[in-house]
């Protein structure tokens, strides 16, 4: 099956990455926030910030599907993709470790985002979706992107 339509599967997975994490991160957030870095935002935050970017995960997606190989929206989408694959990495599993508990969203982070996000990785390059630097820059940017998003949504 070609990435175009493999794509697909990503904003599924972030649907149940981000449910995971909608149902038990308000209550887990509340109960390690002084061994937070940062106070984390109620409820109600946390969860239109997994909608916003479970919705925006479905946009790019559509878009890419739409304008197809090397376009702005597949960088977009190959960026979020690995953005999804970092989270694995960062905080889920060493928030786990360090806690010595279940962190809200590791479970579908192991089973589900490791294995599909390293497989889209792999395929959008070996379809030609994405390539060179600028796959290398979608790599970095959309990360930090997200990584800021989430950042002002906790000092909000």
């Amino acid at each position: 099956m070609s990435f175009q339509k493999l794509q697909w599967l990503f904003p599924i997975a972030v649907v149940l990455h981000n449910a995971e994490e909608a149902i038990w991160m308000p209550a887990w957030a509340s109960a390690h926030a002084s061994q937070l870095p940062l106070q984390p935002p109620g409820a109600i935050r946390i969860r239109v910030a997994l909608l916003v970017l479970t919705l925006a995960a479905f946009a790019v997606t559509c878009l890419s599907r739409r304008y197809g190989p090397q376009s702005l929206w597949a960088y977009l989408t190959f960026g979020y993709i690995v953005a999804m694959l970092l989270n694995v990495f960062i905080p889920h599993v060493p928030a786990s470790l360090l806690f010595h508990c279940y962190t809200p969203g590791v479970a579908t982070a192991l089973t589900i985002n490791l294995p599909l996000m390293s497989y889209l990785t792999f395929r959008a390059f070996k379809d030609a979706w994405v390539g060179g630097g600028k796959a290398a820059a979608a790599a970095i940017a959309v990360p930090c992107a997200l990584l800021v998003f989430i950042a002002i949504g906790f000092s909000i």
